[in-house]
């Protein structure tokens, strides 16, 4: 009896050896952004990429001949949120993180991963401080508020240099972030802005904003904000007759600004990084997103970018440990992503950002006008 009781234990050790190590075999990275609430139409992006390049990844072999395993984790862009879903991926072992999208989210989760020695990787964050006060774990495949606002300005001068000019921001972290940049570029190339003000994120109802900004006699109106709320204040604005040239920004690249804004979003003009869907290095994944029915445009190839850049260090350094890949990730490169070649300065923003103006057109946005 004691034989087979010893038989038995050591059957049941070894089952339990073979079902551990599959899961000791993988590597947990994780996505976080809005998955939930008014930004979820960007939370669907940086999942959309992230999900290919896992799939993609796994595909050829996994990373060091680990397959990936996904976690996944919403914030809805709320900072507070964005702690927790930062801890839930520390918790479940995560390496490196794809995301957050919101500067107000990123800049507080990268604290999270920075005291844990985990990578994170923003695919859409752009206010300067969250690389700014960043550490060696913290990154971003997109530009900055400081690029993308000159970039604004600049084009603002160029085309408008004599429109009446009003700068709005919802008061975020990236909203007012993006506005107080294009406000100090206007005011160095010597462009006045006749009115400044903030609005209430989640309002409602503008009809008050849109009295004051016509009483002020605005031609020209620069948003900065997110698509929720930027797009209900051009539609409010077009049922009071209010249709001076609207002006945002990345935020606005999605056709979910359109869904909101309707009609009265034609024209509207916005700040965008050049269209990554028509790069060559992206035409395999293209085509790929294409055939599976989903949209390759807004962030969704900056979130694919963003592992597959991490993969590509990770396998040249011969290790999935963040302590390492880190030192690789900004040594090495550039590394071949679907975005083109992408290399990283000291403080993990990537170099040689460039910007194109944008503009919408029957539910669309296309390429208007391209930037260095």
């Amino acid at each position: 009896m004691r034989n087979i009781l010893l038989g038995a234990a050591a059957t049941l050790a070894l089952g339990v050896a073979m079902a551990a190590s599959p899961a000791q075999a993988q590597t947990k990275v994780g996505v976080a952004g809005p998955l939930t609430g008014s930004n979820a139409a960007f939370g669907t992006q940086l999942k959309t990429g992230f999900d290919q390049a896992v799939t993609d990844i796994n595909a050829k072999g996994g990373v060091l001949g680990k397959p990936l395993v996904e976690e996944a984790v919403d914030d809805a862009c709320d900072p507070k949120q964005a702690v927790t879903a930062a801890n839930q991926l520390v918790s479940d072992g995560v390496v490196v993180v794809d995301g957050h999208f919101c500067s107000s989210s990123s800049i507080p989760a990268s604290k999270v991963y920075s005291d844990s020695g985990i990578i994170e990787i923003s695919p859409a964050s752009t206010n300067p401080q969250y690389t700014d006060d960043g550490t060696p774990f913290t990154y971003r495949v997109c530009g900055r508020d400081d690029q993308q606002g000159k970039v604004a300005a600049e084009y603002i001068k160029d085309h408008f240099p004599t429109a009446k000019i009003a700068v709005l921001d919802d008061n975020s972290t990236y909203g007012k972030g993006i506005a107080d940049q294009v406000r100090m570029n206007l005011k160095t190339l010597g462009i006045p802005v006749v009115y400044n003000t903030s609005f209430t994120a989640g309002d409602k109802d503008y009809s008050a904003l849109v009295s004051r900004l016509k009483q002020q006699g605005i031609t020209f109106v620069y948003l900065g904000g997110y698509y929720s709320d930027t797009g209900l204040i051009v539609r409010q604005g077009a049922a009071q007759g209010f249709t001076p040239q609207y002006f945002s920004e990345d935020a606005a690249a999605t056709q979910a600004f359109w869904q909101v804004s309707g009609p009265a979003g034609e024209g509207v003009l916005l700040t965008f990084p050049p269209p990554a869907e028509k790069d060559p290095a992206a035409a395999a994944v293209v085509a790929e997103l294409t055939a599976a029915k989903l949209d390759p445009t807004g962030y969704v190839l900056y979130s694919y970018a963003t592992l597959q850049v991490w993969a590509e260090a990770a396998t040249k350094a011969g290790s999935t440990k963040p302590a390492i890949v880190t030192k690789e990730l900004k040594a090495g490169g550039p590394w071949p992503s679907v975005l083109g070649p992408i290399s990283f300065d000291a403080k993990g923003d990537v170099v040689n950002a460039a910007y194109a103006i944008y503009k919408f057109h029957d539910g669309n946005y296309t390429v208007f006008a391209l930037k260095p």
